[in-house]
């Protein structure tokens, strides 16, 4: 289910989301926030989405990937590159507005799949950018907090 997003600056964008248990992951909760995610951010031609996006505070995001959609539940970002870059983002948070953010340019990260089964990415390029944005959104930090040379575009 397509669910609407949350837009800047709706306090559940700036709360920190509650860690979910992997002893009381209740799968059919999980699968269906996961779903709703991945479908919300397919219709939006988002990278990425964050579930206090569509307003549920608790730790989960979704990345679009080659093959398709990839959940990530207690993401945690362990070992970042020392090396950064800077590169344009903008977020579906906030419409028409983008900036350019510098971030890691690799990263690994620690996460449980929506079975619940503990699994480690590493990433490079525009995974390794969504899985910081993401993650920055469940500790209620916006790419704008991070952002140089902000603009705002029309939206048509």
């Amino acid at each position: 289910m397509v669910l609407p997003i949350f837009i800047n600056p709706d306090p559940i964008l700036r709360k920190k989301s509650i860690k979910i248990k992997s002893n009381e992951i209740d799968f059919e909760e999980i699968k269906t926030l996961s779903l709703n995610l991945s479908e919300t951010m397919a219709e939006r031609d988002g990278a990425g989405l964050a579930a206090p996006q569509i307003g549920k505070s608790v730790r989960m995001i979704v990345a679009n990937t080659k093959s398709g959609s990839l959940c990530m539940i207690n993401p945690k970002i362990i070992k970042k590159s020392w090396a950064k870059e800077w590169d344009t983002e903008g977020c579906l948070s906030l419409p028409g507005i983008y900036g350019d953010v510098k971030r890691h340019k690799k990263l690994t990260c620690e996460y449980l799949n929506n079975h619940g089964k503990k699994k480690k990415i590493e990433a490079k390029g525009l995974m390794a950018r969504v899985i910081q944005h993401e993650t920055d959104h469940l500790d209620g930090i916006l790419f704008i907090d991070k952002a140089k040379k902000i603009e705002e575009h029309e939206i048509l």
